[in-house]
Parts: C-alpha cells; structure tokens; sequence
C-alpha cells in the first residue's frame, strides 16, 4: 500500500505542470485531511461531528440501495460493480450517499458502515468522515445530485426518475416510495482462519495491519515481519471477504511475512525480549513498542476546521516543489 506522499512523489518524475496535476494532488489531500480530522477527534467521528444531521426518518439503509434496485440505471451499475470489484467511483460514493442521507433521510452511519465493508480501498476517516460531508453535519450543508448531474458524469441519459428534478425541489421532495422500505447491514467475520505461526521473540518485530502493508518499510532490514489481523478491529470495521483477501494478496509483497490473527496484547506476550516497531495510526493507539510517523503528501498536519484551509497551506508547500 501506497502512502499519499509516495503518490505525489510519482506525480513529480511526470513533470507535469501543476494545472494538470492539481486536481490529483487535491484528492490526496482529502484523504490525509480526513486522516488528520480522525487523529484529532477520535471516535467522535463514528457520530454526527458538529451538526445533528436532520432530518432523520431511519438509521438503516434503503432496501433498493443494498439490492442495486432504485431504478437510477447508473446507481444501480455502480452498486453492483461495488460488489463484483470492490471498487465505486468517487462521484458515485457521493451520488449514493446523498440519496441515502439527504432523499431517504436515513442516517449516514449505517449505509457508510456498509459502503465501507466493500470498498477494497476504504479508509474509515475518508469514508465516514465523507458520508458526514453529504449529510451535512460537518458545514450544517447537505450535498445533493440530480439526474442531469449524474448523466452528465456517467453518459447516461435517462429521465423520469426520482432524481429527475431541479436542485430546488429538494428542499421539499417526499422520500419516494422505492425507498422507503429498509434493510439493516450485517457483516460476518471472514478474517483467515489459520494456526498463527512461531514467533521469534529474540528479533526486532515490525507489526503490520490492515492499513499499513507498505512493502518498502524498512525494506533489506534483518527485522521479523508480522501482519497483525485484530478480531476486535474487524469486529467494530467489518469488511467483506474480498476485502480480507485483497489485503492478504498485498501482504505477499512483503518478503517473509508472517500473518498471525490475535489480539496485540497476545501477540505482546511473545515480543517481549526485543524491540517491537509500527507506524502511528488510530486505531493501534494501544500497541506497545516503537511508534513511527506516517508519511503524509506535505508537512501540513493538525486539525483544521475546513478543509479548504488545509488545503491552502499544503498547496502552497506543493507548490514549490513542481
């Protein structure tokens, strides 16, 4: 997996002038700001972070959302491709979750669970933190898209459809009946079920996860490498099979790997002799050993309230280096 920062220094060997990079480079900014929000607030963002989203008539998803049925030709594409790939562009997650929130007033957090457990590239801040965006509790405003939007972006041209509306309607549009019936999401555990392997507790562990399988870490490094699949983190961010799998493909890059499912105190119990190494992230805050700093796409970090305000002080740094 990819840092934010070895993305960009790819985009710089392109040489590219910053016009036709920006939007690139904006993009990954999103994804640290978001980062940056989750390190700051915490759980906190699991609730509606400054505004109460309103209003609410469920905290479910809508049926014809989880079975790709809302009769919007190209959201309904976009679901089910979700489910063959794992992969849903970025117009398309918003498209989805502004019916979600802000047509079927269902609460964001349980159709953003469920986006979340098919997204082979989810990130829960980017993922969370964006439903939140939609549904309007972070800048009290919602996000919402017609139908001419979404033809425009996805070469579609149908009509007579729910969203086949002005943007001013929405201020008064009735949920439509295709989505009012709802679905709760559940999850299974599909992490691997194997015998975790011998531990060498006489040598420098590096502890990889779920979010930090970078082949290049400490690479040609004499270390012990462990990827650490936590049941109680998988419980809390369920993800779907393909997900897992995903992750274990990526972990084959990583020379001698070994993949142990445990808890890391368990794990702990076995490291207890030499150096234990990981990269900071919130959800291992309760690793023990040696913590190092992520890589981020410019040394902008902190919480800023907006992202545009982020974004001013990356682009300038950025800036400088094209």
């Amino acid at each position: 997996m990819l840092s934010t920062r070895q993305v960009y220094d790819y985009i710089l060997t392109l040489e590219l002038p910053w016009q036709d990079s920006e939007k690139l480079i904006q993009e990954l900014a999103w994804r640290d700001y978001w980062q940056q929000v989750w390190i700051a607030k915490g759980d906190a963002i699991y609730k509606d972070l400054k505004h109460p989203q309103t209003p609410i008539s469920n905290f479910q998803i809508p049926t014809a959302i989880y079975e790709a049925n809302t009769g919007i030709t190209a959201i309904d594409d976009a679901i089910k491709e979700l489910y063959h790939t794992g992969y849903m562009h970025n117009h398309m997650r918003m498209y989805v979750a502004s019916i979600c929130c802000n047509v079927a007033n269902s609460h964001w957090m349980a159709p953003a669970n469920w986006m979340y457990a098919h997204l082979l590239d989810g990130d829960c801040a980017s993922n969370q933190l964006s439903w939140q965006w939609v549904a309007g509790t972070l800048s009290g405003r919602k996000y919402f898209a017609n139908q001419e939007n979404i033809n425009r972006f996805f070469n579609s041209a149908q009509k007579n459809t729910f969203l086949d509306i002005d943007y001013d309607e929405f201020n008064t549009i009735e949920i439509p009946p295709v989505l009012f019936p709802n679905s709760s999401f559940e999850c299974e555990n599909y992490l691997p079920n194997i015998e975790n392997p011998v531990i060498d507790a006489h040598q420098t562990s590096l502890i990889y996860n779920y979010y930090n399988l970078d082949p290049s870490w400490h690479e040609g490094e004499n270390v012990q490498r462990i990827l650490l699949l936590e049941p109680s983190v998988f419980r809390k961010h369920p993800v779907k099979k393909k997900c897992i799998d995903f992750a274990l493909d990526l972990a084959q890059n990583i020379p001698n790997i070994k993949i142990v499912v445990s808890e890391f105190d368990e794990l702990e119990k076995q490291l207890n002799t030499k150096p234990v190494i990981f990269k900071e992230h919130p959800l291992n805050k309760h690793y023990k050993g040696h913590v190092e700093p992520r890589e981020w796409i410019s040394s902008v970090t902190g919480y800023y309230p907006s992202f545009f305000a982020f974004w001013k002080k990356c682009k300038k740094e950025l800036q400088r280096a094209l």
